[in-house]
């Protein structure tokens, strides 16, 4: 006949009397607490959110088209509504661009003279190889960047225009609404130093090429860009002057 063995298990976190003198004088583990689930909570209904500006925060451009109906009562979150869809709308053209893209001449009139009328295109015909190309290749990546709002690209020159000089590259050209503002042929247009701060200052001589998206002026994106350039030449003469002073 089989042994049968009869385990008894005790309510979880229960403890007998003995366990508790046990533990009391360290022979065995402390007792583990019991387990207390979660307060339940009900799921919050959207409907009940109050709607104030945090509430449009935090919404999407899609969301923010979908609410119009919403609070259209409300005169102040209508305006604020319409706010952040225009902010959202400015970040995304700002963020369009903002580094040099490479094209093909197949490309050129699709990206560069169809571009829309508010962007100004910056093309530089360059060839691998050229060490001349590279060094205005480097300031034009930093420009893309600093200023997201231009649209940079970057095209072999034979493919732009064929059996184009190679004694003519680096070449600049400047467009916008589909037509050419401005070119630059050579390195030598952009001073005895190439440096992102004088092609910079050089694109906006005449015509408002830079723009960051934010500044909201073209004066004071070039005011900016003068600065900065002043700050790089004094900079430069400083750290001329220091080299000297070691030398000595």
């Amino acid at each position: 006949m089989a042994d049968y063995h009869f385990v008894y298990k005790d309510v979880e976190g229960a403890s007998t009397q003995w366990d508790d003198i046990q533990r009391k004088l360290g022979n065995l583990p402390p007792k583990p607490p019991a387990f207390k689930p979660d307060p339940f909570e009900p799921a919050p209904d959207p409907d009940s959110v109050p709607k104030d500006k945090s509430w449009i925060d935090e919404k999407t451009e899609e969301e923010l088209e979908e609410i119009e109906d919403d609070v259209d009562d409300d005169r102040f979150l209508e305006e604020y509504r319409k706010k952040r869809l225009a902010e959202m709308r400015k970040a995304v053209k700002i963020s369009k661009y903002g580094s040099v893209m490479p094209i093909s001449g197949s490309d050129f009139v699709r990206e560069v003279s169809q571009a829309p009328q508010d962007v100004w295109v910056v093309v530089i015909l360059y060839k691998e190889g050229f060490p001349e190309c590279g060094l205005l290749l480097q300031c034009l990546e930093e420009l893309a960047v600093k200023y997201p709002a231009t649209k940079f690209v970057k095209i072999i020159s034979t493919d732009c225009i064929p059996n184009y000089p190679d004694r003519n590259l680096p070449t600049l050209l400047v467009y916008n609404n589909g037509a050419v503002k401005a070119n630059y042929v050579g390195l030598h247009s952009f001073g005895r130093r190439c440096t992102p701060e004088g092609v910079a200052l050089v694109l906006c001589q005449s015509d408002p090429v830079l723009n960051d998206g934010q500044s909201g002026s073209n004066a004071s994106v070039l005011e900016g860009v003068r600065k900065r350039f002043i700050e790089k030449v004094v900079k430069e003469h400083e750290d001329h002057d220091d080299d000297g002073s070691s030398s000595d």
